[in-house]
């Protein structure tokens, strides 16, 4: 048994979701697909793959072997950049994640620019708003948007992230505009499900008797919540309520007049939007890349700026 090409093939086959996808990727017949992960967990002695006529499962085993295999096969590629063309050669996979509606406006654009300067790259963009472990699921580089835990990754930080609070012109035709923060628990007001995120609530800077200034977190109810913040920004353009939603996303709107922003005064601080990796021991060239690609990016926007009135 060729090992490397059985654990090539191994990579492939979960890749792709099928053994036919599998050998139509590298050149062969299904049933040497077949023979060759048949092959792999007879000399493993454990099953990598439960394999049905409709779909392919992992098993334990299975997953912890494809992270290694992953690891091992980027470091080859990168072992044999690192020689050819004088090491100059960006090349590889590369399994990228990102908030589903942030990677769909700013981070898929990016991917086939990246790929003209670098054609010897594919990549793989995950946009999902669940947290995935990178590690465990084998991904390269994630975006993500807020305030990041305490954790092992290593993060470099793009550019700022701020939210406000906002609302179609036609929302205020028959509602207060809110002065305060608080005032909000008296409006219809477009909020995550529990089940999503901002579990704290919506967070505003409040000046305090002795002049300091403190964060709170507001917890406003109202008659339409949603898992999905593109849901929510949608009804807010539809005038059914107040939403807090990045800039990033209501930037374009605020200045077509489609939304207004209000509490303005009251604005948290910036978070961030950043860069997530594994380790940066062995980093491959392609995740460099990638990342200094970015950053140069996003370099160019002010995704904190409040638009200009």
């Amino acid at each position: 048994m060729d090992k490397l090409k059985a654990i090539e093939t191994f990579v492939t086959v979960v890749s792709r979701g099928s053994l036919t996808a599998a050998a139509r990727a590298e050149g062969v017949a299904p049933a040497i697909v077949g023979r060759r992960l048949d092959a792999l967990e007879a000399h493993l002695g454990v099953k990598l793959l439960v394999r049905t006529t409709r779909r392919l499962t992992l098993t334990h085993e299975g997953s912890a072997f494809l992270e290694d295999c992953q690891r091992l096969l980027a470091d080859l590629a990168q072992a044999e950049a690192s020689v050819s063309a004088g090491g100059a050669r960006v090349s590889g996979h590369l399994r990228l994640t990102a908030p589903a509606g942030f990677g769909r406006r700013h981070v898929a654009p990016l991917v086939p620019l990246f790929r003209e300067l670098h054609p010897e790259v594919t990549v793989s963009l995950n946009l999902s708003d669940r947290v995935i472990d990178l590690a465990a699921e084998g991904y390269d580089c994630a975006v993500r948007v807020g305030d990041l835990p305490d954790s092992s990754l290593i993060s470099v930080r793009l550019a700022d992230n701020r939210r406000l609070v906002v609302a179609a012109p036609g929302y205020f035709r028959h509602r207060n505009v809110p002065q305060h923060p608080n005032d909000l628990l008296q409006h219809d007001c477009l909020v995550l499900s529990s089940d999503a995120s901002q579990t704290r609530g919506w967070a505003f800077t409040v000046p305090e008797a002795d002049g300091k200034s403190r964060t709170v977190h507001i917890r406003p109810r109202g008659p339409l919540t949603c898992t999905d913040g593109q849901v929510l920004y949608e009804w807010c353009l539809a005038g059914l309520g107040l939403a807090w939603r990045s800039t990033w996303e209501v930037q374009a709107d605020l200045q077509a007049g489609r939304l207004v922003s209000v509490l303005d005064a009251f604005m948290a601080p910036p978070n961030g939007i950043y860069a997530v990796f594994p380790s940066a021991r062995h980093l491959p060239r392609r995740v460099r890349a990638w990342v200094e690609f970015i950053k140069e990016r996003f370099g160019r926007a002010d995704f904190g700026a409040l638009p200009k009135r």
